[in-house]
């Protein structure tokens, strides 16, 4: 493993190129309490997937201006009286500068840099332990919570240890061999034995083991607390925040991220040797990935939400380690300027309020060969605007594959749409891929007068293991 010194030696940190609002700083630092090993009974990690810089500022714009205050991550910088660390976090892959999920959470939850896809699986092919393996060997509970599928790569990495992040339903057994006590997320698919390749019934198998198996919001608040829990809330991953308020049914069945951050603590916070919890805004990225501007801002604002349930969780609490974090960039979205002066931007931006729907349900309720009406219907009733001849003639060519574009092929009819929406609502993306962004890190509670303003991905670990008082379990691996 590279020590800090050696790292900083090879001029990573001299290539750093600092954003517009400047270097972040450790904050508060001479009203933080001198922290020990052992002091943090309880460690709360949560991701927000795929965030870059801009969509943290649109998260924030977004919700200052359709709801009258700022995010609960951003109002936290803007208070005085809870100490917190504010940095930045290199998140290399041990194969690349730009990572996936699957090797950047990885990082977190073995400790090592790995190749991009695996799953705690090193560098040599060999399966690492897992963080949630040190914690239940110490003796304390441990929870998953995502809005992605539950095998997906980000929670597996708390988990889990496979080759690949397409392992999933690998994955899911593992899930059970592991004990977690909640599960929390999408990925019926993975788990029903008329869905799985195998034919398991993995449902069974968890009630078998003592789990309350919980398919929507109901039977999840009416699960037992004293009982480990599996809730599956959809077939693959669970909706985008702006399709989920604007659906009856999904909004009575499927909980939100912050529903299940609160279930998640209120079970595992009665356990007297604690606990650790992964929570995951996970579909930030994949509207990033799909240029979808409604699915990332209000997804980014409903990961919020979740933080917002911790920050009053945790408050006047000394024995809570917070993380709050991403894995990466991806996309670098932002507000362009527009108008004469620019003046017409912030304008632009408030149409947004009038989304309904995203991307992904415009083309999901596509019907096959569409003609030019019954794309302008879809995308008016999605994005409630009127969108000009040329408009609708892009998506369509994009959507037949026919759409030529100078220097970069478009890769998807939605980051096409993306870029149509943009001239609506200013709000353009680089691409629709990761990037190699240094991202934002924030921590709270016992560890965080140990953390620099410059961080490697490797040292939360540390600090986890650290602050949990468990490092002796993760040394007998």
């Amino acid at each position: 493993m590279i020590s800090r010194k050696d790292f900083l030696k090879t001029g990573a940190l001299s290539a750093l190129t600092i954003p517009a609002m400047g270097l972040p700083r450790a904050t508060q630092a001479a009203s933080m309490k001198r922290s020990y090993e052992g002091d943090a009974k309880n460690v709360i990690f949560l991701v927000v997937d795929g965030m870059s810089h801009g969509t943290f500022a649109l998260g924030d714009l977004v919700k200052s201006r359709q709801y009258g205050e700022h995010l609960h991550w951003t109002q936290l910088y803007n208070q005085t009286e809870r100490p917190y660390h504010r940095g930045l976090m290199d998140m290399a892959s041990a194969n690349s500068i730009v990572t996936d999920s699957a090797a950047a959470a990885s990082s977190w939850g073995s400790g090592q840099r790995i190749n991009n896809s695996g799953i705690n699986w090193s560098t040599e092919g060999k399966p690492l332990r897992s963080i949630h393996h040190i914690f239940r060997d110490a003796g304390k509970k441990t929870g998953l919570v995502t809005t992605t599928r539950m095998t997906h790569a980000t929670p597996a990495a708390f988990a889990t240890a496979v080759p690949s992040r397409n392992y999933e339903d690998q994955i899911a057994e593992q899930y059970l061999e592991a004990k977690v006590d909640v599960l929390m997320g999408g990925g019926h698919r993975h788990f029903a034995g008329d869905k799985r390749d195998d034919g398991k019934d993995l449902y069974g198998e968890f009630r078998q083991a003592g789990y309350t198996v919980a398919r929507n919001k109901a039977e999840m608040n009416a699960a037992p607390s004293e009982k480990p829990i599996l809730g599956i809330y959809g077939d693959s991953h669970l909706p985008y925040t702006t399709d989920h308020k604007t659906d009856a049914e999904l909004a009575k069945n499927v909980p939100t991220l912050a529903e299940m951050t609160a279930s998640a603590l209120d079970r595992l916070d009665s356990h007297p040797d604690g606990f650790i919890l992964q929570i995951e805004g996970g579909r930030v990225d994949h509207a990033a990935h799909g240029n979808d501007v409604s699915g990332l801002i209000y997804d980014m604002i409903a990961f919020d939400d979740a933080v917002g349930e911790v920050l009053a969780f945790t408050e006047n609490r000394d024995d809570m380690l917070v993380i709050i974090t991403t894995d990466h960039g991806n996309a670098n979205p932002g507000l362009n300027g527009a108008g004469p002066g620019y003046n017409n931007a912030p304008l632009m931006l408030d149409q947004l309020h009038t989304f309904r729907h995203t991307n992904e349900w415009v083309f999901s309720n596509m019907p096959e060969d569409p003609s030019a009406r019954q794309v302008r219907e879809l995308l008016a009733e999605a994005t409630q605007l009127d969108l000009a001849e040329i408009d609708i003639e892009m998506v369509m060519k994009a959507m037949k594959g026919e759409l030529a574009t100078p220097y970069r092929a478009e890769r998807t009819a939605s980051s096409v749409l993306g870029k149509v929406l943009a001239n609506y609502v200013s709000v353009n993306f680089i691409g629709d891929v990761h990037t190699g962004d240094y991202v934002e890190l924030t921590v709270l509670g016992p560890g965080m007068d140990r953390m620099d303003s410059f961080t490697r991905n490797t040292e939360l670990f540390d600090l986890m293991v650290d602050m949990a008082g468990v490092r002796a379990m993760a040394k007998s691996a």
